[in-house]
């Protein structure tokens, strides 16, 4: 099967749909490959790389759509190549389906079958083939250093000869896949960071990476995300409480990030004119929704604007491709995985069958018919829905309240042991010899100090608690080392088996340390 990959004829985009690392992936399927001349030359790739892996270059769209079976495209493609196309090709291209009706019609004229990348189901068997999250993670990023751009000032705090600089506060509107790659870059970066989601179980997911979630005092009656993996419209009493958060929040962040998107509708309003009024001046918004209209009010599609309070709005429509190689490869791998779904056999005849998931998902139009908008797919794509009777998430005062609590039962505790301990000790000592008493003692206490080190430990500490019970083990060690030469053969005999046990713990601590500090080493 010949696989053509068209050049992109958008102002401003960069990023082609075949790279010469994927097309030497399709031969080795057994897929021939041939991409329009020029077409990688604004991502980093030209046409002498793909000649180098085995691609056949073609001068003029037309000679490329007529020698290839099928086309693969990064934006939707225009009214004139889908002219170009003839009946049994297929086109694999983000397409737009519900912005681009005229589109379908036309390719169901053309009886070309479409594979549309941004209708791919977002379940575990078709993240390889997730186009739009690969993009939303390149865009989460760059948003990010597009924001430290034009915010001017540290991100991170600092303590410095000349004074204290704050760090900045970073708020991300969408906890999607843009959304936590914008919160991940933030807290790197040294931000204090805030996140907020319509799906409450996304929360483990933002504080596990270093944000705070921003929890409203309201109970959905519905689920945030949609059949797919999809985020879907919320309720106007939820609406209403999230704008009134966002409200309380605009004053006291610096930089917000957007990423709120419900495919086939408008981006919905979270950050509205007012909001922009109340934030200090230098602040800056990254609106990642401005090609569907914008989260904020003032968002202006591929422009940068500073409004009259000094607070500078991004609308740029174009992350990913300013990021044209990365974003290239990842694109192209994911439209490799789905030739390579679509092409099981090793003969390379397309099986579109549509009874699978993804593959019925993506297509919206085949053999002559428009079929989007697809069925629900099997595979229920989110987390499940927070039963009635789960307890309430607590917010950060509550939490903090609880751990104070817990800290207050755990010394009582400590008191009350520490009672019986003396209680136990004052009787001992009117029975037993004074050398059983102080080895008695030193006993206790080390058995009490080694459970509160051990116990209170954080998870995050495991590997520093491993050179601790090392030291440990040396002392004891060494302590046996010096009862082997009392002459008494039973302690000569506890003596030996001390040494062994420590000694292993010893080995085993050190092979486990070394083990997880791999794991943080770079490649």
């Amino acid at each position: 099967m010949k696989i053509g990959a068209l050049a992109e004829d958008f102002t401003g985009e960069n990023r082609v749909a075949l790279t010469p690392d994927s097309a030497v992936q399709l031969q080795k399927l057994g897929h021939e490959c041939l991409i329009e001349a020029g077409a990688g030359d604004k991502a980093g790739f030209p046409d002498s790389a793909y000649e180098a892996a085995g691609v056949v270059v073609v001068n003029g769209r037309e000679a490329l759509v007529n020698s290839a079976d099928v086309l693969v495209k990064v934006l939707a493609p225009q009214p004139q190549d889908i002219d170009l196309m003839k009946k049994g090709q297929t086109l694999i291209s983000f397409f737009w389906p519900a912005q681009n009706p005229e589109l379908l019609e036309q390719a169901k004229a053309r009886g070309v079958t479409v594979l549309a990348m941004d209708m791919v189901p977002r379940i575990s068997r078709a993240q390889k083939m997730d186009a739009l999250s690969s993009m939303a993670n390149l865009a989460g990023y760059r948003a990010v250093i597009e924001a430290a751009n034009n915010f001017g000032r540290f991100f991170t705090g600092q303590v410095t000869a000349a004074g204290k600089i704050p760090p900045a506060r970073v708020l991300v509107v969408g906890a999607g896949v843009a959304g936590l790659a914008a919160i991940g870059a933030s807290v790197s970066l040294g931000a204090i960071t805030y996140a907020f989601d319509v799906r409450p179980e996304v929360a483990e997911q933002i504080e596990s990476m270093g944000a705070e979630f921003v929890f409203l005092d309201f109970e959905p009656t519905q689920d945030g995300s949609a059949s797919g993996g999809y985020a879907q419209p919320s309720s106007p009493e939820f609406h209403a409480k999230q704008l009134e958060k966002f409200r309380e929040l605009a004053p006291r962040v610096d930089i917000v990030i957007t990423t709120a998107l419900i495919p086939g509708r408008p981006a919905p309003k979270l950050w509205t004119q007012d909001m922009v009024a109340a934030m200090k001046r230098g602040s800056v918004i990254v609106d990642l929704a401005a090609e569907r209209g914008g989260n904020c009010d003032l968002t202006v599609p591929d422009q940068r604007i500073v409004t009259d309070n000094g607070v500078t709005i991004i609308g740029y429509t174009d992350f990913p491709s300013r990021m044209a190689a990365q974003a290239s490869n990842l694109y192209a791998s994911n439209v490799r995985h789905m030739l390579a779904d679509l092409t099981p056999g090793k003969d390379g005849v397309i099986n579109q069958n549509m009874e699978d998931d993804v593959i019925r998902g993506a297509t919206v139009v085949h053999e002559g018919e428009i079929t989007w908008p697809p069925p629900p797919p099997k595979v229920k794509a989110i987390a499940a829905a927070r039963p009635k009777d789960k307890p309430k998430e607590l917010t950060r005062e509550e939490r903090l309240a609880q751990e104070a609590a817990q800290a207050k039962a755990q010394t009582r505790s400590q008191a009350l042991l520490l009672t019986g301990f003396v209680a136990i000790t004052a009787l001992l000592s009117l029975y037993a010899p004074p050398s059983f008493m102080g080895h008695f003692i030193v006993f206790v206490l080390a058995c009490f100090i080694g459970f509160q080190v051990i116990w209170n430990v954080s998870h995050s500490l495991h590997t520093p608690l491993m050179a601790v019970t090392n030291a440990i083990s040396g002392i004891v060690i060494l302590g046996a080392v010096l009862q082997i030469g009392t002459g008494n053969w039973l302690v000569l005999v506890l003596a030996a088996i001390s040494v062994l046990i420590a000694s292993i713990n010893i080995v085993g601590g050190f092979l486990v340390t070394r083990r997880m500090l791999a794991m943080f080493q770079k490649s």
